[in-house]
């Protein structure tokens, strides 16, 4: 790269501190190089001052923006076309689609987190106004209803306790569970566990095994351990549900390659590579959680789901037939086909992953 006659550079680009080498790549330079052609570093051996610094800091959040615009702009209005500019070679151009994925999905969570938060609290401030207001005649009504079914519930729970005490669960050892089929044996380990923590209310895994007269494993230990996670979902059951929406992101993630593979299989003919399909399914997901970040406010100030409900209904199966056409470029009908065949597989694939994923979500929980 040359520089004109009455180009003046000064700081880090002036001529004074260019060198013969890159201090990246140690790619040979000549003075007249401004930038490393090959790795793109700045040639300059000047020390890094802050003027330096946050001068080139400034500088990235500004290439970033243009970035982040144009994704933007591609992704909410030209569906498929930004795909196709991405994998044509215009990286420069738009946002890595798996890093915006990652950063729209983060924000609409942690921004629905917030929302939800506020929420709850409000309607405790409105629980307890109305509370206040109660005249004392219904708070003694309501308190000797309570008494009546409480007491109804004692002796409902006490006959269901002498059932279970008069037919025991039986005792299965280990050899037993272990001939049968790892699935069988699991859950019927998990069973036996978990009638006994029930029954006796030990927490603590070495002792319950103890008197199960069962091994002390790691494997063992795990499946007691699990009793104690049950327990802590039947207390605060959307506590779970905020631990599982935190990690969909992840989710959608290791379930793209598998959806992936469907595409490739049925565009085969295309010249685009496994991973060039995973870039759109990346851009899909982006677009469906930027609808869902955009439509949050409004329906939390109309106190509704219409907005949510026309993406998923309208909005998103249309911009997804679009994306499909215009990416792959085929004509209406053959575009129209794979759309219904790919959304079918997309709703059974994702079914089955998500019990996959609730479970093992439980399991770690």
């Amino acid at each position: 790269m040359k520089r004109k006659k009455n180009e003046i550079f000064t700081g880090r680009k002036s001529l004074q501190y260019r060198g013969n080498k890159c201090l990246n790549c140690e790619q040979p330079l000549d003075t007249s190089d401004i930038y490393c052609p090959y790795c793109s570093q700045l040639n300059s051996n000047k020390q890094l001052s802050a003027v330096d610094f946050f001068g080139e800091f400034i500088n990235s959040i500004v290439v970033y923006d243009s970035r982040l615009r144009n994704t933007l702009k591609d992704l909410l209005f030209r569906p498929g076309i930004i795909t196709r500019n991405y994998v044509n070679g215009q990286y420069l151009k738009y946002a890595n689609p798996f890093r915006f994925f990652l950063s729209v999905s983060i924000i609409y969570f942690l921004l629905s987190g917030f929302i939800n938060i506020f929420q709850a609290d409000s309607e405790n401030e409105t629980a307890n106004l109305k509370t206040a207001d109660t005249n004392t005649f219904s708070l003694d009504s309501l308190a000797q209803n309570f008494s009546s079914t409480n007491s109804q519930a004692s002796r409902f729970s006490d006959s269901i306790n002498k059932q279970q005490q008069g037919a025991p669960t039986k005792q299965l050892t280990d050899k037993e569970l272990d001939s049968m089929s790892f699935i069988k044996s699991y859950f019927k380990r998990f069973v036996l566990y978990n009638d006994f923590y029930r029954t006796h209310k030990i927490k603590n895994a070495h002792a319950a095994l103890d008197s199960l007269n069962h091994r002390n494993t790691s494997f063992n230990r795990w499946v007691y351990s699990k009793n104690i996670t049950v327990e802590k979902i039947r207390e605060n059951p959307p506590a779970f549900v905020n631990y599982i929406l935190a990690k969909i992101p992840f989710f959608l993630f290791f379930f793209t390659p598998f959806f992936a593979l469907f595409f490739w299989l049925i565009y085969s003919r295309k010249k685009y590579t496994y991973v060039e399909h995973m870039v759109f399914i990346f851009h899909i997901f982006s677009f469906i959680f930027l609808g869902m970040l955009i439509s949050l406010i409004p329906d939390l100030i109309l106190k509704t789901q219409v907005l949510v409900g026309i993406l998923f209904m309208l909005i998103g199966p249309f911009y997804f037939y679009k994306a499909l056409r215009n990416f792959y470029r085929q004509d209406r009908l053959l575009t129209l086909i794979k759309f219904v065949f790919l959304n079918i597989v997309f709703g059974i694939g994702l079914s089955f992953s998500a019990i996959i994923f609730v479970a093992m979500s439980a399991a770690f929980y």
